[in-house]
């Protein structure tokens, strides 16, 4: 009899924490909703003033402040909002990347928050050498 209650209870507490984990997947959504995670650009003129443009809206309920913008190197720098985003709108991190360095390059910025986990985003790329890019006059 104390094995039949033993059990019970084991496939009993089974299905109660089955069900609380389906809730916690729902809200484990990021407050933060970026239009693209990766950005990818190829042929990029060495010395040129690219620009990679990663835009986000706010989904939390309060206003979202973007603490801080790390990059992986310094040969990447990126700019965040300086005013808080209100829920509901929009934003955008604008990354440079040193386009004075030949070959192919895959960088990540992370984004840190008040509204939820900090947000890896990755741009990736070829510089053209100075040979191979465009003259511009």
């Amino acid at each position: 009899m104390k094995f039949l209650h033993l059990s019970l209870l084991l496939v009993f507490s089974q299905v109660f924490f089955a069900q609380t984990t389906d809730k916690s997947k729902k809200a484990t959504q990021p407050a933060l909703r970026f239009a693209v995670l990766e950005i990818e650009r190829q042929d990029i003129p060495y010395g040129s003033e690219d620009l990679f443009v990663f835009e986000f809206k706010n989904t939390s309920k309060k206003a979202a402040v973007i603490t801080n913008v790390q990059t992986s190197c310094g040969c990447t720098a990126a700019d965040r909002p300086e005013t808080p985003i209100r829920k509901g709108k929009k934003g955008v991190i604008k990354v440079h990347y040193d386009t004075k360095r030949v070959g192919a390059f895959t960088k990540t910025i992370t984004v840190f928050s008040n509204v939820g986990d900090p947000i890896v985003l990755t741009i990736k790329g070829t510089v053209l050498t100075p040979s191979d890019s465009p003259v511009t006059n």
